[in-house]
């Protein structure tokens, strides 16, 4: 039996803050836009460049880190499946939404200085991370440990490990 696939890999920049809502059922889950752009040169050596854009679903564990750590212009890269949804308007014309559910998102953007001292504890880093290391968000309570981490440490408890 063939096996198929639906992947989606792309990056680019997030158009507006995200919006995060509530299911009935108390899921998380947060939409954005991200637009990725394509340049090309022609025969005749013409610069040209496209946009295009994404509407991104991320649900529960994964919203609620985008809900806090994505801001509109945020560099990402997000991996997920293409999904096309299909209903009827209020007019009866049948309409079409094309979607990447994400299942994994990393932030491309190189750290910025905290701004305050609550963004200072959220932004602190192990030393063995290089400065502007990317941030995985898909990754959780884990990478919240791991940057949760004291800077220059040479000994720690067990416990202290991410994993």
């Amino acid at each position: 039996m063939a096996k198929d696939l639906n992947k989606v890999q792309l990056t680019g920049r997030l158009g507006a803050d995200p919006e995060m809502r509530q299911t009935p059922q108390g899921h998380a889950v947060v939409t954005f836009r991200v637009a990725s752009n394509r340049s090309w040169r022609t025969a005749e050596g013409e610069a040209h460049e496209d946009t295009e854009w994404f509407r991104v679903v991320a649900w529960n564990k994964l919203a609620e880190i985008c809900g806090q750590w994505l801001s509109k212009g945020s560099r990402l890269y997000v991996e997920g499946r293409l999904q096309t949804r299909q209903w009827e308007d209020q007019e009866g014309q049948t309409r079409y939404l094309s979607e990447v559910i994400a299942s994994d998102i990393i932030i491309l953007d190189t750290r910025r200085e905290p701004a305050s001292a609550s963004e200072v504890a959220a932004a602190a880093r192990p030393s063995s991370m290089p400065a502007g290391e990317s941030r995985a968000v898909g990754t959780g309570a884990r990478a919240a440990k791991v940057a949760a981490l004291p800077r220059g440490t040479t000994s720690f408890e067990e416990e202290d490990l991410p994993f």
